[in-house]
């Protein structure tokens, strides 16, 4: 996740940059070279945040599965000990 974070600013500042160089230099003008570059960049950097997105959209869902799944085991486990108990109980009246 980190990695992907450092990726999106490492593209968002190569975009600005290049942007940037484009805009504040007098008589430059961009070669279509540049501005495939520029473009390849700018589709990276969306593509990365896109899948950022999808990452942390996935992560909650399975965040709020973790807690079901957790509130089904304590149900489960408070149900095994009532079975327990009575299972203690019958085996005490029996004796």
């Amino acid at each position: 996740m980190k990695r992907l974070k450092k990726l999106i600013n490492l593209m968002v500042i190569l975009l600005f940059g290049v942007s940037t160089l484009m805009v504040t230099s007098c008589g430059w003008n961009a070669s279509e070279d540049d501005i495939k570059m520029l473009e390849e960049t700018k589709s990276a950097a969306l593509s990365a945040e896109t899948t950022l997105a999808d990452k942390k959209s996935e992560n909650q869902k399975l965040q709020s599965d973790v807690k079901s799944k957790e509130a089904e085991l304590k149900k489960i486990q408070a149900d095994k000990e009532k079975v327990q108990k009575k299972v203690e109980e019958t085996k005490a009246g029996e004796e």
